[in-house]
C-alpha cells in the first residue's frame, strides 16, 4: 500500500514500521481478539498515524517562518552539547548543520501547531469535576495500609546468609527477653537510617513475601523471623489503615490534571480532522 497525501508519497515501509512500532503495546491490549482482525485492526491504525503525522508536518512546513530562528539555534547547540556531531547526523539522517536546523524547525513547528489547537481551553467547572468524580470513585481508592518498622539484615557480598541470620536471632532473643522492639531495631536493623520505620505501606508496594507477613499481623504484633528476597526480618506493626476512598478535596488536583488531558486530546483531534477534512488521500 502507498499512499499519496496531498501529493506527498509514502512509501508502504512508512506503514510496516508503523506497525512494528505499536505492536508490543497493541497485542497486549488486545490479546483476545481474533489475530487476523487485530492484525487488520493494527494496520488500519498505523496507516492513520502516518496520514495524521504526514498532515501535521505539512502544516508545519507551511508555518515554518513562525519558528524563531533564535531557538532553532538554541536547541541545535544543546543538541551538540549531549551529542557527537557524527552521532547527531546519523540520528536525524543530515550531512550538515543546515539539514539538521531544518529538522530541528520542523519539530519545533509540529510542536508549535499542537501547542496552539490547544490554546485557550476553559477549565474544567466545579460541576464537571464532581461527576468526574462521582463516575471514577473506584480508580483513586486506596489500598488497605499498615504502618510497620522492621529490623532486617540484608544478605549481599558483605554478608552472607549464616551471618545474616545469626545476627537477626540475636535481635529475636532479646525480644524474648523483653527489650523494647524499638530499641532492639536500632542495635540490630541494616536500615540505619531511618531506624526501621517505613511508614505506611499500602498493599501492593512492597515485595510479595514481606506482605505476607505484615498483612496479618495484629496492631503492636512483631512478627518471627521471616526471609526476602533481601534478607531476614523482623517486623512490627504499630497501625493500620483499610481501603478507601479519599474525600473529592483529596484528589481534585489529580481530576483537574486527568480532565485537562483530555480536553487538549480532543482539541488535537479536532484539528487533525480539520486538516484530514481538507486533504487529498489516495491509496495506490
Amino acid at each position: 500500500m502507498v499512499l499519496i497525501v496531498n501529493g506527498e508519497k509514502v512509501e508502504e515501509s512508512v506503514i510496516q514500521q508503523e506497525v512494528e512500532r505499536l505492536r508490543p503495546r497493541y497485542e497486549k491490549m488486545f490479546e483476545d481478539m481474533d489475530p487476523a482482525e487485530r492484525e487488520s485492526q493494527l494496520l488500519d491504525w498505523s496507516r492513520e498515524n502516518v496520514i495524521e503525522r504526514v498532515l501535521i508536518k505539512q502544516e508545519a512546513k507551511k508555518n515554518r517562518s513562525k519558528i524563531p530562528e533564535a531557538e532553532v539555534e538554541s536547541v541545535l547547540a544543546r543538541l551538540k552539547q549531549d551529542k557527537d556531531k557524527d552521532e547527531l547526523y546519523k540520528e536525524i539522517n543530515a550531512k550538515d548543520d543546515e539539514k539538521v536546523r531544518e529538522v530541528i524547525g520542523l519539530v519545533l513547528g509540529m510542536d508549535r501547531l499542537l501547542k496552539d489547537a490547544c490554546e485557550g481551553l476553559p477549565g474544567p467547572s466545579r460541576d464537571a469535576v464532581l461527576k468526574y468524580y462521582e463516575e471514577n470513585k473506584e480508580q483513586f481508592k486506596s489500598g488497605e495500609q499498615v504502618r510497620v518498622a522492621h529490623i532486617i539484615k540484608y544478605i549481599n557480598w558483605q554478608m552472607d546468609e549464616a551471618t545474616a541470620y545469626d545476627s537477626i536471632r540475636k535481635a529475636q532473643d532479646e525480644l524474648k527477653a523483653g527489650v523494647v522492639f524499638e530499641a532492639v531495631v536500632d542495635k540490630y536493623t541494616d536500615c540505619e537510617d531511618t531506624g526501621g520505620d517505613l511508614g505506611y505501606v499500602t498493599r501492593g508496594q512492597m515485595a510479595e513475601e514481606f506482605e505476607d507477613v505484615v498483612f496479618n499481623l495484629d496492631v503492636g504484633e512483631t512478627s518471627g523471623i521471616f526471609r526476602t528476597r533481601f534478607g531476614f526480618h523482623i517486623a512490627k506493626v504499630y497501625e493500620r489503615k483499610p481501603s478507601s476512598i479519599p474525600r473529592l478535596e483529596e484528589v481534585k488536583g489529580r481530576i483537574v490534571a486527568a480532565m485537562g488531558e483530555q480536553m487538549r486530546e480532543k482539541a488535537v483531534d479536532e484539528f487533525i480532522d480539520q486538516l484530514k477534512s481538507k486533504a487529498k488521500i489516495e491509496e495506490i
